[in-house]
């Protein structure tokens, strides 16, 4: 499947995006790619987190492919099940959190529990740092194989987001291309 095919919606975790996120750089260079703006993203509110991200879909012209960072993929698992039949093609899940065991996940987050353990009805690719100081690849690798999500480990990458020393973020970049590539 090409990008310009689809609509890549770019779901950012808590906090949102900087603009130095590879997903906001990301955003900027595809032409088919738009950021999902959730009306809360320091204290968000799961039922309308994914309310958005359900309606975000619905919207879209194309068919859809997410790339999701952090408590976005909780947020997108929960939501996959309310999705028009065939409508999203396919997902990038990045660094998801462990909100139900890891205690140095932010409060706010927690409020997303319990973590989906259905199988997401598109496919889709998890990747996870070996380092992640919110999941440990034990529990990453539960969620994909509970989500039937691929997996692969980035190495000492840390949260793979800016503070992890993550900008443009290439080596990710063609990660999603070979999975639009399979789409």
């Amino acid at each position: 499947m090409r990008i310009a095919e689809t609509d890549i919606l770019i779901l950012p975790g808590l906090g949102a995006a900087g603009p130095s996120h590879w997903q906001v750089r990301w955003a900027e260079k595809m032409s088919t790619a738009a950021i999902v703006e959730q009306a809360e993203w320091d204290e968000p509110d799961p039922e309308d987190w994914v309310d958005t991200i359900v309606k975000a879909v619905e919207l879209a012209n194309r068919p859809v492919v997410f790339v999701a960072h952090s408590l976005a993929c909780i947020a997108l698992a929960q939501a996959a099940s309310r999705f028009p039949e065939g409508r999203v093609k396919g997902a990038l899940l990045v660094s998801p959190p462990d909100i139900e065991l890891n205690a140095s996940v932010p409060e706010e987050a927690t409020a997303f529990a319990p973590v989906s353990r259905d199988p997401l009805p598109f496919p889709s690719l998890l990747v996870i740092s070996d380092t992640d100081p919110y999941c440990s690849l034990e529990r990453a690798a539960d969620y994909a194989a509970a989500w039937g999500s691929d997996f692969h480990q980035a190495g000492d990458a840390g949260h793979i987001n800016v503070q992890s020393g993550h900008g443009p973020w290439p080596e990710g970049l063609m990660m999603f291309t070979r999975l639009m590539q399979r789409l």
